[in-house]
């Protein structure tokens, strides 16, 4: 396994493993799993997905600033940089690339990507420009890794969107793969963010995904809606942001004559902790 910090360790990583211009060149695919560490079965799940889908998997490690507002966990966000190493080398990755703040932005830095209407909507709405914030730094890990395909979390799922709809706009030559969401055996979704939980903070977040659970034994949307916020509410040590049933690609919120695929999704703070979830329901 290559480590690599910056452009120039990531050509050397490329030459050495014998990647070549892209698959579509004839060249051996790359695909990379984009994450900001801590690495759990999670990211692990992807890993195994991304070497289902290239002959050689790039993880990049990077926790980004840009999509952390300023009263947000940048700071204090888990860094487990050697242990995530040894996740890597046991999944088989070929090249972890872990540049620095500095190698990855200018200290003027100005262009950067817009989100648009669509991120400005749902987290976005809670976290102003955190979806240009992703949208950004994805773009430069694109640039910088260049690979075939790319592979997200479902948990993520307007993240993911998001990135489809910038690889789509901009004519990017990456695949997007979504990986579904992994669970604990009590359905609490896997999160890099779960180890800030208390023991009891971690009870009350199961509330999310039960709610989830209720919503999507549902098919009209006001009674999806109504089950999901009725679990929610019977517990009082969440703060929730937000509960919506918006359809996949645009994240609009659906309406009540509203018939196909759409995602439950859902925000809460339980103690200090933001956590997120959603599922994808049948709305008839």
């Amino acid at each position: 396994m290559i480590v690599a910090d910056d452009r120039a360790g990531l050509l050397k990583a490329r030459e050495a493993l014998g990647i070549g211009a892209g698959a579509s060149s004839g060249g051996s695919a790359l695909a990379l799993v984009p994450t900001m560490g801590a690495l759990h079965e999670g990211h692990r799940s992807l890993i195994r997905l991304a070497r289902e889908r290239a002959a050689h998997v790039a993880v990049s490690i990077f926790v980004n600033p840009l999509q952390f507002g300023p009263a947000e966990d940048y700071s204090r966000y888990p860094r487990t940089f050697d242990a995530d190493l040894e996740v890597c080398a046991a999944e088989g990755v070929g090249v972890v690339f872990a540049p620095s703040v500095q190698d990855m932005y200018l200290p003027d830095r100005q262009v950067g990507v817009s989100a648009g209407e669509m991120g400005s909507v749902v987290e976005g709405e809670f976290r102003p420009g955190h979806l240009d914030g992703v949208l950004t730094v994805v773009l430069k890990l694109f640039n910088l890794v260049q690979p075939d395909v790319a592979v997200f979390g479902r948990k993520d799922a307007q993240q993911l969107a998001m990135i489809r709809r910038m690889v789509a706009d901009l004519n990017l030559p990456v695949s997007i793969v979504g990986g579904p969401t992994v669970r604990e055996p009590d359905g609490l979704a896997l999160s890099s963010r779960n180890r800030y939980l208390s023991p009891d903070d971690r009870t009350a977040a199961l509330a999310l995904s039960r709610a989830l659970e209720a919503g999507s034994g549902r098919r009209a949307p006001e009674e999806i809606r109504g089950a999901a916020l009725a679990v929610l509410g019977a517990e009082p040590s969440l703060a929730v942001d937000y509960l919506v049933l918006v359809d996949p690609a645009t994240f609009a919120e659906v309406g009540d004559d509203y018939a196909g695929e759409a995602i439950l999704a859902v925000a809460a703070r339980v103690g200090s902790t933001r956590l997120i979830d959603n599922v994808t329901v049948d709305v008839r």
